[in-house]
């Protein structure tokens, strides 16, 4: 374990990257397996902007995307039809279950085929610590490491509806033939703080993952990739990731290089 001692946090594993040198500023528990809940849908994402299908394609929400394992709630009711971009979006900015899930199920190859997609790509970006067994993130079999993270937030910016979707603070979303609307909003409340410059953006919660949140942000014009893993309590996280930006404020880059990422 890696730890600078001028940095304290309240996240059970850490991993702050340096983008322009690609080393490690801060570090802890990186290699520790944990569930990353919802972290899981950048990679839900990136395959189903690889599998090239229609974004304007319209996909409708069924009894299959219905939460049995954890049976959470969603807003996207049964017999909702999107299209594929809307889902995208709602996956990633307001972490929508059901929509996550119907991007897998009418993905190449159907649900199965999609979690071996995310799995492939997984092994791809060398996240050799990872595995994925559902699009959602609410299996608590869906791990990963912070440095495998690192890996995946760094190849999901290059996507640019990843970048625009997960950033974006809120949404209205209008339905089809119908005079209803909803207002969603971003799950990380920081992409809406004006004192922070956020590129990608993810959160994620199960009660075995605890709150995890993972960003590419530049801070002190220097871009950096954040991951924040098992935080205990609603805002450690975004507190971990403010106590973050202060620190590299307050911190010449030439002092707080302590690893490389590989």
């Amino acid at each position: 374990m890696i730890k600078s001692p001028r940095l304290s946090l309240r996240s059970s594993a850490a991993l702050v990257v340096n983008l322009n040198d690609n080393r490690a500023i801060y570090a802890k528990n990186t290699d520790t397996v944990l569930p990353i809940a919802s972290i899981t849908k950048l990679m839900t994402a990136m395959v189903v902007i690889d599998a090239g299908l229609p974004l304007d394609q319209k996909i409708t929400v069924t009894q299959a995307e219905v939460d049995t394992l954890r049976h959470s709630g969603s807003r996207l009711r049964v017999g909702t039809t999107l299209s594929r971009r809307d889902m995208l979006r709602l996956a990633l900015m307001a972490s929508e279950n059901r929509a996550a899930a119907a991007l897998a199920r009418t993905g190449p190859g159907g649900t199965r085929g999609f979690v071996a997609a995310m799995n492939r790509k997984a092994v791809e970006l060398g996240m050799t610590k990872s595995r994925f067994v559902d699009a959602t993130g609410l299996s608590e079999e869906n791990v990963s490491t912070a440095h495998d993270l690192a890996r995946m937030v760094k190849a999901s910016e290059r996507y640019e509806l990843i970048a625009d979707f997960s950033t974006q603070g809120s949404h209205q979303q209008t339905f089809a033939g119908s005079k209803r609307r909803l207002s969603f909003r971003n799950t990380n409340i920081l992409v809406n703080n004006t004192r922070w410059d956020i590129d990608v953006s993810k959160t994620g919660y199960i009660s075995e993952s605890g709150r995890c949140l993972v960003m590419k942000a530049t801070i002190e014009k220097r871009p950096v990739i954040i991951v924040l893993l098992d935080s205990n309590g609603k805002f450690a996280r975004f507190g971990d990731a403010n106590r973050i930006k202060k620190w590299m404020e307050a911190t010449p880059a030439r002092n707080v290089r302590v690893s490389g990422l590989h």
